[in-house]
């Protein structure tokens, strides 16, 4: 096994893990913990850099595989592949925005952000997990 080989399966377990780290930002915002709130969502947008880190090493560096499913799940699976990439690249400003206004203080201009920016970071990370159970799990990948 290559470190190619490994790198999917990294970057979904930094997937779940941001997704954790997300949640428990929530829970703590929710319970006006700012300090937890801030380590948690620090946390999350470090396991983000990790993983398009990871992510960008992968698909530099690997063949691309085709989609081994058959039959009424290619559409499925490409309109959620296709929603999520859309997603993943409008989300990443968010993000950044997001954090930078958090960080910075600005917490009213920060909550109305993210609003918009969570429920849309939860999709995209865990509609990529699930892209990566179909194609690497579910359906084999064919090179």
């Amino acid at each position: 096994m290559t470190f190619a080989d490994v790198l999917p399966h990294v970057t979904a377990t930094l997937n779940a893990v941001t997704i954790l780290f997300l949640l428990a930002g929530l829970y703590f915002i929710r319970r006006r913990n700012r300090d937890a709130h801030r380590a948690a969502m620090i946390g999350a947008v470090s396991l983000s850099v990790a993983f398009l880190a990871a992510y960008l090493l992968y698909h530099f560096t690997s063949p691309i595989f085709r989609f081994a499913g058959e039959g009424a799940v290619r559409p499925i699976y490409y309109a959620l592949l296709i929603s999520h990439v859309v997603l993943a690249a409008a989300v990443a400003p968010m993000v950044a925005l997001t954090f930078l206004r958090g960080l910075g203080g600005r917490f009213t201009v920060h909550r109305a952000v993210a609003r918009w920016t969570l429920p849309v970071w939860l999709y995209v990370s865990a509609s990529g997990l699930i892209v990566y159970v179909m194609l690497y799990h579910v359906y084999r990948p064919v090179a």
